[in-house]
């Protein structure tokens, strides 16, 4: 340890030389100067061997670190060795990013104190989003310089909170009023909270008074919609009215259908020959429905909880103790229908010891006729979902939520649901919409073997039959006993999507549906996780590529909640400490070149080849006469032969290479590690010295590749160039200018090095 205490680090640092450069770099840190002595310009040098190419680039600040190891025989041996191996530890592996961002908005909104179970609302088009937190129901409105906000007070009275105590609660904390439910039904904004363990709800005024629910609606008993305490799942959605786009919404498995004849409104609940209700005119088109998750005291239920309707409930024996992930609206093309989805995890009465106890599940549902399930569906089906990790044969069985992403007017579609396991893992699974229904309307239904007549059950059932009216209502005796279908939904490519698996589970995830410059859609997921990470991904057939990775909080934690508005091009994000808005097309942090935003397969973003600038696909973007160009899936791309022609993707050559260097004073007898900063993650990086053919490979550590001393790599006098290859095409990184006397290192950029990052690489290498 004496030894290595005597090791030594010169730390040099260039001067920015230009004040144009860097420019197109979103993280570099342009408030700063940095400079120190024996830094100079020198002339061109052109050591002996292979052929010099090129230059260098001009005017990037950045910082070197090398290691003077004044150790002799063993102990220096040594000393490489550790560094190599501290090295190797960190060499990338994976499906990882293939950028990452660290982004602070100006348009984000920081809470006075965690909340650490909050509820979202947004709708589409709109600036402003309602957070419910403990006691207190935010409102804020998001601008581009900051957030405006209203903080409406929702506490329970002490004699609440006092019985909560009494009653022991899961935890203390808990004996509140915690907003779990904030949802608009028609021109009804709806607040439901825990209320200390006696859930109540409220109707939101004005966006600043929150008053008991009156009106021409129905609406259920609060706790029906909220659970008692905040650690327990509910889900609430809006349908009937005039709906928002909803491609974030949750659910395991219930479906149905409200159906519209002129100017009455009718209940149909799947297909045709349904139920009518016959009620009074009225504005409330809308309904409320609610899923409540199986508590002390609360079976679990799904029901319409508020509208002019008719409040209808499932049967409790229909769910095993259920735990809802959330639901949403699936088109039709009949304008008149609509079909919601929601989604649970069940308990699974056969699960072995080492199993998951719960299996994930969906179900479809209707409304049924007098004496028999009067009150409750006639159409209620579910069907088993699996979400296994290919060959290992591990099942992924709690559903924690789901996202369903549907072209207008159109069924076919794709869920995409979070699952773990018994150890917390985290995974997601895609199902196609579309073999959803093959599933619920031809599956024989488990438990019964003999044959339908009439109406196949999970059909809407005539209150006046005419034909086969006896065996319709037959059939709603069948669904009662046996709601489950035999065949099992599978998911796309039988195995999850092929994420990145490390520690950092997966808390929350949204989904978009993008236009793309040749007229097709594509499936875009921001997935959340524990860290407080936002990971970029785009799915197609081909499967996914990680876009990008965007650090966003000061403060490190789960993301909690996230919703995206594709009409005004925003997300927002919530965790325990802050709520943030950022762009959905975030171009300009790609580059300013052609290569880079090609390369990003954000569909969001294209080349304008007019304009040579990475830009957002416009709403009503022409692909007939427009200039934008991308390659998404790449195979599939109809500026596929124009990209290859032009200069997006021209051969590497050093000609390009601008026409000074830098030189940085060096102490003799030096260990030099060459530092190359890594921008895209999917690059394959090489050290190449004086042009010639012999490359040298560099080892990762945190964001840069580095090249060291070793018997294979001799760094003597000459030119190291990093050299970045990425689907073929290769560019320069960063060159390096060794003079192997002890006095000159010279170096040319086409990246920034972040001083802190370095020095803190540095510190890694010596411990």
């Amino acid at each position: 340890m004496a030894d290595l205490r005597r090791t030594k680090m010169f730390c040099s640092v260039l001067q920015r030389g230009d004040e144009r450069a860097g420019k197109a770099d979103g993280q570099a840190r342009t408030g700063r100067r940095w400079h120190r002595s024996g830094i100079s310009r020198s002339k061109r040098h052109k050591p002996g061997g292979c052929k010099e190419e090129g230059g260098f680039s001009r005017g990037f600040r950045t910082v070197f670190f090398f290691f003077t190891n004044q150790l002799h025989g063993e102990a220096s041996r040594k000393m490489n060795y550790f560094i190599w191996l501290s090295l190797f530890a960190t060499v990338f592996a994976g499906n990882a990013p293939r950028l990452k961002f660290v982004v602070h908005e100006p348009s984000r909104f920081h809470f006075n104190k965690p909340e650490n179970y909050i509820s979202m609302y947004h709708q589409e088009g709109s600036d402003t989003v309602y957070v419910g937190g403990q006691a207190m129901v935010y409102v804020l409105t998001f601008t581009n310089r900051g957030v405006r906000d209203v903080q409406i007070p929702a506490a329970s009275d002490q004699t609440a909170i006092d019985t909560c105590k009494a009653k022991a609660a899961p935890l203390e904390l808990e004996c509140d009023n915690f907003i779990t439910v904030i949802q608009k039904v028609n021109d009804t904004m709806i607040i439901c909270g825990t209320n200390a363990g006696s859930p109540r709800c409220w109707m939101l005024v004005n966006e600043t008074v929150l008053t008991d629910v009156q009106g021409n609606g129905q609406i259920a008993s609060a706790s029906d919609i909220s659970p008692p305490y905040p650690s327990q799942k509910s889900i609430s959605f809006p349908a009937g009215n005039k709906l928002r786009k909803e491609n974030t919404a949750l659910l395991a498995g219930v479906k149905l259908e409200n159906k519209r004849d002129g100017g009455s409104n009718k209940q149909c609940l799947k297909i045709h020959n349904c139920l009518r209700i016959k009620k009074k005119k009225t504005h409330m088109n809308g309904s409320l429905y609610s899923a409540m998750s199986s508590v002390a005291g609360h079976p679990g239920s799904i029901r319409r909880t508020f509208g002019s309707q008719k409040l209808l409930k499932t049967e409790n024996i229909w769910l095993l103790n259920p735990q809802f992930a959330g639901a949403a609206v699936i088109p039709s093309t009949m304008k008149y229908k609509e079909e919601i989805y929601f989604f649970f995890s069940e308990l699974n009465k056969t699960a072995r010891v080492d199993e998951e106890p719960y299996r994930a599940h969906w179900t479809h549902l209707h409304g049924g006729i007098k004496a028999l399930l009067e009150n409750s569906w006639t159409t209620f089906m579910k069907a088993r979902m699996m979400c296994g990790a290919g060959k290992t044969h591990q099942q992924y069985n709690n559903l924690k939520q789901a996202v369903v992403l549907t072209a207008q007017d159109k069924r076919a579609g794709v869920l995409y649901g979070l699952f773990s396991n018994a150890w917390g893992r985290t995974v997601i699974c895609a199902y196609s919409i579309e073999d959803i229904d093959v599933a619920f309307s031809t599956s024989k239904l488990k438990g019964y073997s003999s044959a339908f007549i009439g109406t196949r059950p999970g059909m809407c059932v005539r209150k006046n039959s005419t034909t086969g009216g006896h065996n319709d209502i037959k059939n709603l005796g069948v669904i009662r006993y046996h709601p489950e279908i035999e065949d099992v939904i599978q998911p796309v490519g039988v195995a999850p999507l092929d994420l990145p698996m490390d520690d950092d589970q997966i808390t929350h995830t949204v989904a978009d549906i993008v236009m793309a410059v040749n007229d097709e859609h594509y499936s875009v997921l921001y997935i959340g996780t524990e860290q407080g990470k936002v990971l970029k991904v785009l799915h197609t057939s081909g499967g996914v590529f990680i876009i990008s990775q965007y650090s966003l909080f000061h403060n490190e934690g789960p993301i909690l909640k996230m919703a995206i508005d594709s009409q005004k091009g925003h997300m927002y994000v919530g965790t325990a400490m802050e709520v943030q808005r950022l762009p959905l097309a975030d171009c300009n942090r790609y580059g300013d070149t052609c290569r880079d935003c090609i390369l990003s397969r954000d569909p969001y973003c294209g080349w304008d080849r007019a304009r040579r600038r990475c830009l957002a696909i416009p709403p009503g973007y022409n692909i007939t006469t427009g200039t934008l160009i991308q390659n998404l899936d790449q195979s599939n791309s109809s500026d596929k032969e124009y990209i290859k022609k032009s200069k997006c993707f021209r051969p590497y050559s050093s000609e390009a290479a601008s026409h000074f260097s830098r030189e940085v004073l060096v102490v003799s007898n030096t260990s030099i590690f060459l530092p190359c900063p890594v921008h895209s993650f999917h690059a394959t990086y090489r050290w190449e010295k004086d042009n010639c053919v012999k490359n040298y490979p560099c080892l990762f550590s945190g964001d840069f590749c580095v090249l060291g001393p070793a018997v294979r790599t001799p760094l003597k006098d000459g030119v190291f160039r990093c050299m970045a290859t990425e689907d073929g095409f290769k560019v320069e990184v960063i060159s390096f200018r060794l003079v192997n006397d002890g006095r000159l290192l010279a170096a040319s950029l086409a990246s920034t090095l972040g001083p802190s990052l370095l020095l803190a690489m540095a510190t890694l290498w010596l411990h």
